[in-house]
């Protein structure tokens, strides 16, 4: 979904945002934002990933002043932008119009919206029991449940304008992929949402009906996707012009690449004053792991260098590590406001740094790069050092070893 613009967001950062800023830096982020939704050629706001970019600069700005309410308003405006937040809970929450108070129109439409339900409620129940006297309170309740469930597949009769059908039985087909997919080693983002568009497809539901575990197509389908990003990410890596943005812009959404222990990405980057993470991922334990970010094949100096007979990371290893080490200081002694702010939990905070490739030296035996590294990494509690090349190899055994199942 693209990333909206529209009058609602602006009120929110001209009303509610821009007067509780006090900083200039983070005014000047709030108005760079603005500038964008009226940057266009048409009376039309612009939105799309631009809006999202420069509000999570906002967002930083404000991090970096210390001002967490602009902050935490920043946010709802992602979020409102990127669709997670509707626009009426928009509104009510943060009193944008009608002086502050909250809509009586909202207020009307969600009690007449509640009165048509509970009289549907009572239509609906009534016809069940005539049809059903027999039923209990349980087989009662069951019959709304499974309506309620079959309600988001509402369609449009084609033959009969201004009637709507509720398909029964679809949703309890969605259940069933919803519950395959989060069983399964496969990675989406919203099981539910691909669950449904599965169902209203009748080649896909008739390939799963063929496959007594249900399993099959979908793997199939999000293992070709993973190996098309890892693909995508390769070229990047081996580009001698990529920058670390190329890189960063290459690996968004894709944190299975690191490994089935993590299971998923915080929302927020930056955590702790004047530092921005790269990747911020979180573990099973709820523990956050930082991926810092360097460049690959267009690394500005050595990535080993020669030392008393063996190979040593060179500085450039050494200044990542540094500023890796840095975070997880700052993340450290922040711990308790991170918690209470934003749930995450950072006492066992860990890192790693992506930097480098062999072929940066063709004079040097990949294996001897690798181990030189993994000698270092040893000697490490918190960080890991691993190269583009290394992640990627285990990314794509890794993806073997699915395809094989």
């Amino acid at each position: 979904m693209t990333p909206r613009s529209d009058m609602t967001l602006e009120w929110h950062l001209r009303k509610v945002v821009a007067k509780e800023a006090v900083d200039e830096a983070v005014k000047d982020a709030v108005q760079a934002v603005l500038k964008h939704m009226h940057g266009g050629r048409s009376r039309k706001r612009r939105g799309g990933r631009e809006l999202v970019r420069l509000l999570e600069e906002a967002r930083g700005a404000a991090a970096g002043a210390g001002e967490w309410q602009v902050v935490r308003l920043v946010q709802d405006a992602i979020e409102y932008a990127e669709g997670r937040i509707l626009r009426y809970d928009f509104e009510d929450r943060h009193r944008l119009f009608g002086d502050g108070q909250r809509r009586e129109s909202h207020t009307g439409f969600l009690g007449s919206t509640m009165q048509a339900m509970h009289q549907w409620l009572f239509d609906a129940g009534r016809r069940y029991l005539a049809d059903h006297p027999e039923a209990g309170i349980e087989e009662f309740l069951e019959h709304f449940r499974a309506q309620g469930e079959d309600a988001v597949f509402l369609q449009a009769s084609e033959d009969r304008p201004g009637r709507y059908v509720v398909p029964r039985g679809r949703a309890e087909i969605t259940l069933w992929l919803e519950r395959i997919i989060r069983s399964g080693r496969i990675d989406i983002a919203d099981p539910a949402a691909e669950a449904r568009k599965i169902v209203t497809s009748p080649e896909a539901l008739a390939l799963l009906a063929a496959d007594d575990q249900g399993r099959i197509l979908l793997q199939a389908a999000e293992l070709r996707r993973r190996d098309a990003r890892l693909k995508e990410l390769r070229t990047v890596v081996e580009d001698r012009k990529a920058t670390e943005a190329d890189v960063q812009r290459a690996l968004d959404g894709q944190y299975w690449i690191f490994g089935g222990r993590f299971v998923g990405e915080a929302a927020q980057r930056r955590l702790v004053p004047g530092d921005e993470l790269d990747i911020p991922l979180i573990r099973g334990d709820g523990a956050l792991h930082v991926v810092e970010l360097k460049r690959a094949m267009s690394l500005k100096g050595p990535l080993v260098k020669r030392h008393r007979h063996a190979w040593v990371p060179a500085a450039q290893v050494h200044e990542a590590v540094g500023q890796a080490v840095n975070y997880l200081t700052g993340l450290d002694e922040n711990r308790e406001r991170l918690r209470a702010d934003f749930g995450i939990e950072t006492r066992r905070a860990s890192a790693l740094v992506l930097v480098g490739h062999p072929a940066l030296h063709p004079e040097v035996p990949e294996e001897e790069v690798n181990e030189a590294l993994r000698t270092f990494n040893a000697h490490m509690t918190r960080v890991e050092v691993l190269t583009y090349k290394e992640l990627l190899d285990n990314a794509e055994r890794s993806l073997a070893g699915e395809s094989a199942v």
